[in-house]
């Protein structure tokens, strides 16, 4: 019997994906660790971004708009506006609750002169409007990204709402235990990082922790039911382009000029010096989202082309 799944299956096309994800974040890690001493932004003059963080939301707002009202309409893609709407409505809360119950004990935010000074309600004094604006638009970024690709760009890829593969099944719940042993085994790494590395750190490593589990909790509970229909090619190309704009956005502006910045004692404490100690959790932020966005609309669709009451199609 063969180790791996053949070539062209669903689950070899998700280790595909990983892989490729893996060419690139593994030398790239490799260089940036050679880094000792990162580069200092002169910040000292007041007000060095006015506005940038309201203006930097255009990194998603103008994509959405692109997609939306350009890019579908021109080409005739079709989306099913209830699968899409839904998933939003899954979607949204968790940046609601990472910056409402969260935010106060993973973010801090120095700069307020990039904001528009509106200030959000937030356990432990609120958080810029701009928050609760970047992860709205965040999913929705992703999520039409994420169809556009599926249904047009790489529609060769997809598989069809009408198939039998999408609209038959048993049920949608199903355990996925190697999602689960993993999650346990990335917060116990962090943890052992944490004390091995960063002794001296106060704290619990509590955004990563956050992370895992809004990406793997998902994963554990729906992957099965989601993996044969998943448009992979889909799915990498989503990763690699919001991932590279997350980066931007990180790296270049967000920290370096105090949009946002992280608290030390919720961090695993595992930092790219280059890119101006940025938390490796800032780093996973937009590959959890974008894992968890496309395996819940991908259930959303299942059930919504089924046909079935929601109970029937979830738990059989």
């Amino acid at each position: 019997m063969p180790i791996l799944p053949g070539p062209g299956s669903p689950r070899s096309s998700a280790y595909l994906v990983a892989a490729m994800l893996g060419m690139i974040a593994l030398p790239a890690a490799l260089t940036l660790r050679t880094v000792r001493v990162s580069s200092v932004i002169d910040v000292a003059t007041p007000n060095p971004s006015p506005y940038g963080y309201t203006v930097s939301l255009l990194l998603f707002i103008v994509p959405i708009v692109s997609i939306a009202f350009w890019l579908v309409p021109s080409e005739r893609v079709k989306i099913s506006k209830s699968s899409f709407l839904r998933t939003i409505a899954v979607l949204f809360p968790m940046g609601v609750i990472l910056d409402f119950f969260f935010a106060h004990l993973f973010l801090k935010f120095p700069n307020p002169d990039a904001t528009l000074h509106i200030t959000a309600p937030a356990i432990g004094g609120g958080v810029p409007i701009e928050e609760y604006v970047f992860y709205f638009t965040g999913f929705v970024a992703v999520l039409l990204l994420y169809i556009w690709l599926d249904e047009y760009w790489l529609a060769a890829y997809t598989i069809p709402v009408d198939d039998p593969q999408r609209t038959n099944f048993k049920r949608l719940l199903q355990f996925h235990p190697a999602s689960l042993l993993l999650a346990i085994a990335l917060i116990v790494a962090a943890i052992a990082y944490r004390h091995l590395f960063a002794p001296d750190l106060p704290g619990f490593p509590g955004y990563f922790t956050f992370l895992v589990l809004s990406a793997l909790g998902p994963s554990t509970a729906l992957l099965p039911s989601a993996l044969p229909v998943i448009n992979w090619r889909a799915f990498s190309l989503t990763l690699f382009i919001i991932l590279l704009t997350s980066l931007l956005w990180e790296a270049t502006l967000g920290v370096p000029y105090g949009w946002w910045d992280y608290q030390p004692s919720q961090m695993m404490g595992l930092n790219v010096t280059a890119w101006n100690h940025l938390p490796i959790e800032a780093i996973c932020v937009w590959i959890a989202v974008t894992y968890a966005t496309v395996i819940v609309y991908e259930i959303v669709k299942r059930w919504q082309s089924s046909g079935k009451k929601a109970r029937h199609a979830f738990l059989g």
